[in-house]
């Protein structure tokens, strides 16, 4: 038996793409088992997570995304990247397209610029509602943890906010478990420490929820920053956002986020079993 695959990465979060849109390649009940196998990095291919792309009967695509700890993500933005590359490069998709994903239906312009790849994700609109992230309480999240003033916002999942002088002077792996999985956060949320850098930029670091572990990069991440120091008066319509993985930008405006940044192909290969 043999399972096909490739892997891509965008600012470092990385992805295992599985094509399941002719059939069904891993079985529903064994796909959380497979990502936890496969997403080792010392064992395993190596990942943040694996996506399989499937057909959708109201979209052009459609996403799920398992991750090391066998959860499923809502959505994952810079894994959304991944898959556009791979559909476009596959002949699936032309320059415009629509996901079906958990967190609902994600609009994506893409295309090659010289060699690079490059996509527009229109991400679901962040949702500050304790209801929406979710969050226990009413009204919108602002609470302090360990120490730490923290924002809450749902942009496909939920995500913590909290601004401080310097990100790399945070212990990010001792407080970010205690925010991730704080009572007031249900179903958990991914923990973002942002400082701002300029008017309109800031730079971020990022505690996934399922991975349990700090990653390069991550989209919703970076929208959920980007959202905070927007709606608190600290930057403008558009923000650059630095990831230790490089930069992405996300554009606000209507209620809406737009987030632009590349895509890249590693390889592709076989599981022999």
């Amino acid at each position: 038996m043999e399972i096909h695959f490739s892997k891509l990465y965008e600012n470092g979060n990385d992805f295992i793409v599985i094509d399941e849109r002719e059939h069904t390649v891993i079985p529903d009940d064994m796909k959380g088992q497979f990502a936890a196998i496969y997403c080792d990095r010392r064992f395993g291919i190596g990942a943040d997570g694996v996506i399989f792309l499937s057909k959708s009967e109201k979209n052009d695509l459609r996403m799920r995304l398992l991750q090391p700890n066998e959860s499923e993500a809502e959505i994952y933005g810079n894994g959304i990247r991944c898959l556009a590359k791979y559909a476009f490069d596959a002949g699936y998709v032309k320059e415009t397209c629509t996901v079906e994903t958990l967190a609902g239906e994600i609009a994506i312009s893409m295309g090659y610029k010289e060699d690079t790849f490059a996509a527009t994700i229109t991400m679901t609109p962040p949702k500050f509602d304790r209801n929406d992230i979710p969050a226990t309480g009413s009204g919108e999240y602002n609470e302090t943890i360990e120490g730490y003033e923290v924002h809450a916002v749902n942009t496909g999942v939920p995500h913590a906010v909290i601004i401080v002088d310097a990100v790399d002077a945070v212990d990010l792996g001792s407080i970010a478990p205690k925010i991730c999985h704080h009572a007031s956060f249900p179903k958990g949320a991914n923990v973002n420490f942002v400082e701002r850098t300029g008017p309109d930029s800031i730079r971020i670091r990022t505690f996934e929820r399922g991975v349990e572990d700090e990653t390069l990069s991550c989209g919703t991440g970076a929208t959920a920053s980007a959202a905070v120091v927007h709606k608190l008066g600290l930057a403008g319509d558009v923000v650059d956002v630095e990831t230790k993985g490089g930069p992405l930008t996300i554009s606000l405006n209507d209620g809406g986020a737009k987030m632009e940044g590349p895509a890249t192909t590693v390889f592709a290969g076989r599981i022999i079993f």
